[in-house]
């Protein structure tokens, strides 16, 4: 056991043999397999990749905001580039930090948001044809979602509103010149912190226009609701449509939003929709007869598939188109001739774009979006789609992080960027193949993917790591993944897959684990590994587990359950239902709906599913990863489930990753690679020689 968590990730970083260790058997390094050759933990400070691509209205040019990693200041450098479609030429637009591109309805100028004087982002317009650019607005926050009124002369953007907040008695003033602590804080909002944001300032989202050649912002909504989300004009200007919960207890009931039509002289806000559950993603179709929006009736399961429907302006005549399209559908865009709306929904993974007609016929017309999250291999990405049906979107694959690429009419796709081609030129990355696996539990099928080292020998026998993906409700693809990598490179095979719980198979496959988690998805996983070990380059007696939030649950129920694995590392996971449902920042609904009762009504089941029921059973050497600000699956989890394992003399360590929030964890590249080498070490001291 290490003296300090400190040593342990010096040691890991400092030294390059660390991620060479399962290789030191050889007696001599290849010229071509020296580390240099293969995926590094520098390179993951260098990784670009494209987000949010725009596609201009006659279909030849494309914006998209472009994230490339600087190894100076452990982060992104964010900025908006534009795409020739016919030549592939990029230009950038210049201006550092810019993102969030939308188009103009003539295409002759674009809206982004970057900072402005002050440091504080501003909406800023550049007119395409002069180069010239300037901030139209002087926002005390900063904006969010940014349309276009159809005319061009608005825009209309959501912006947080800050409250006064509560007040218990009448502070003391302080003499002055004295230093004193920081004052007491009041809180007594219902939703009160979350991840990613830490503790809440009061207040509220609101919707606001702005001229589009600049000045005062106007403010539309107000009251104790958020609104926005996405923000979209009707086709004749005079309202945007927007997605709110103003129902009677919005802060206990959180799913109930509706879709509104807020008038953009007036601030008059007209509710179009009503059922129970979530309406959100409005947009009206070109002639301004439909609106079509995304969402579903709330029947209180823990998965459930958002469904594309239709309504007339009015919000009379409902109707779901996609209800026999078993998946989940977003991000909802009219063809330019109204007969037909394109969604993005993840069918096995993989994410695709399908044109859906007010039939309701689906036709599947571009797959292989990719984008998101690059440490782990998430479904995902965007698209947009031009007047003359060019659709634009993040193109990518296990080797290729999200790029821009456009398709039409269904055809086949073309690339137009190759972002990471001087990073990735002459080194070898890991190769990726499906694996076919059947479950034990029923004999389900169950996808999953294989990755073999760089200079993979099908002689050999390697170590293994099954990754386990989070959600539990989401899925992995055959996409990028640098964490994958870097244990690939390290000379370990790689399985992930999408056990039952999992989306991208149907509302039915999600809800094998309803009110039921974790329970058959061990079964699948390990069901996963003697598939892996089957195929022959699998070394049985060196078996490693790892996964992150869901996936850090069932690391932990796995090494309560087998001791096949020689190590596992959890990963900011869940450990006690009970304290993680009155913990976490969705403490409103996760119980509803995970569990349908309070664990004051039936703790026996929150005690059956908590990972620490079967702590007693662990001897496989086991870490424990979490970051110090992660409000989802809060660092009392992972303390709880150390301590648990110290006290049974298990042996383990505690890692601990500052200000990283949970959908952050991996954000800052140095925590990233250093996790990941410490995870690598960690597995190195169990493997067997």
């Amino acid at each position: 056991m290490p003296r300090s968590l400190l040593l342990l990730l010096s040691a890991t970083l400092l030294s390059s043999g660390v991620l060479a260790a399962p290789q030191q058997t050889q007696t001599a390094t290849p010229e071509a397999t020296r580390p240099d050759r293969h995926f590094g933990p520098r390179d993951a400070f260098a990784l670009s990749q494209a987000s949010d691509v725009r596609i201009s209205p006659d279909g030849k040019r494309i914006a998209y905001t472009r994230a490339t990693g600087d190894i100076m200041t452990d982060g992104d450098r964010r900025q908006v580039w534009l795409v020739d479609v016919a030549t592939g030429r990029q230009t950038p637009l210049g201006v550092p930090g810019s993102a969030r591109p939308r188009w103009s309805p003539d295409g002759q100028r674009l809206a982004y948001a970057a900072r402005g004087e002050g440091d504080r982002p501003q909406i800023f317009v550049r007119w395409l044809a002069s180069g010239t650019g300037a901030a139209i607005t002087a926002l005390p926050e900063s904006p969010s979602d940014i349309a276009w009124s159809p005319d061009g002369r608005m825009i209309g953007f959501t912006m947080f509103v800050p409250g006064d907040g509560s007040q218990l008695g009448t502070p003391l003033a302080k003499p002055e010149g004295a230093h004193w602590a920081e004052p007491i804080k009041i809180i007594d909002q219902v939703h009160y912190r979350e991840d990613g944001g830490g503790y809440l300032r009061p207040g509220y989202n609101h919707v606001f226009v702005v001229s589009a050649d600049g000045g005062a912002a106007r403010q539309l909504t107000f009251g104790p609701e958020d609104d926005g989300g996405s923000v979209a004009w009707t086709a004749d200007g005079r309202s945007l449509l927007i997605a709110g919960n103003h129902g009677k207890d919005p802060d206990r009931d959180p799913m109930n939003s509706d879709v509104f039509a807020v008038d953009a002289a007036t601030g008059a806000l007209r509710r179009l929709t009503d059922r129970q559950g979530p309406d959100e993603a409005p947009v009206a179709s070109p002639d301004g007869r439909l609106i079509a929006y995304v969402g579903f009736a709330d029947k209180l399961l823990g998965y459930q598939n958002r469904q594309l429907s239709v309504m007339n302006a009015d919000g009379s005549g409902a109707r779901v188109l996609t209800a026999g399209l078993d998946r989940s559908v977003d991000n909802p865009q009219w063809a330019a001739d109204g007969r037909s709306i394109y969604v993005q929904y993840a069918d096995h993974g993989v994410t695709k774009v399908a044109r859906v007609g007010l039939d309701g016929r689906v036709t599947t017309v571009a797959d292989g979006l990719a984008g998101g999250e690059l440490d782990r291999p998430y479904s995902g990405g965007d698209f947009s789609v031009a007047r003359d049906g060019a659709i634009a979107f993040t193109q990518g694959d296990t080797t290729h992080p999200a790029d821009v690429a456009v398709t039409r009419g269904g055809g086949s796709a073309k690339r137009l960027t190759d972002l990471n081609r001087e990073l990735f030129a002459g080194k070898a990355l890991a190769q990726v193949r499906p694996l076919a696996v059947t479950s034990s539990a029923g004999g389900l099928p169950i996808d999953a993917w294989m990755m073999t080292p760089p200079d993979y020998d099908p002689a050999r026998r390697y170590p293994l790591i099954l990754e386990i993906h989070g959600g539990p409700f989401a899925s992995y693809a055959p996409v990028w993944s640098t964490d994958d990598q870097l244990y690939a490179a390290a000379g370990y095979v790689v399985v992930y897959a999408n056990p039952r719980g999992s989306t991208s198979y149907g509302e039915g496959f999600a809800n094998l684990i309803h009110h039921n988690y974790p329970s058959s998805d061990y079964d699948d996983l390990m069901s996963v590994v003697d598939a892996a070990i089957a195929t022959g380059p699998v070394d049985a007696k060196n078996l490693f587990v790892t996964g992150g939030s869901g996936g850090g649950l069932l690391t932990a129920w796995i090494v309560g359950k087998t001791d096949r694995f020689n190590a596992a590392v959890t990963q900011k996971p869940v450990i006690n239902w009970t304290s993680e449902v009155l913990t976490t920042d969705g403490y409103t609904s996760m119980a509803r709906y995970w569990f349908g009762k309070m664990p004051w009504e039936d703790p026996e089941q929150y005690w059956r599913r908590s990972p620490l029921s079967l702590v007693g059973n662990v001897k496989t050497p086991t870490a424990v990863v979490v970051g110090e600000e992660d409000h989802r699956t809060p660092p009392g989890e992972s303390e709880q489930y150390y301590a648990a394992l110290q006290i049974r003399s298990v042996p383990t360590v505690l890692i601990r990753v500052p200000s990283a929030s949970h959908g952050g964890l991996a954000d800052r590249p140095s925590q990233l690679v250093a996790k990941n080498a410490a995870i690598l070490a960690w597995f190195d001291r169990y493997r067997k020689r």
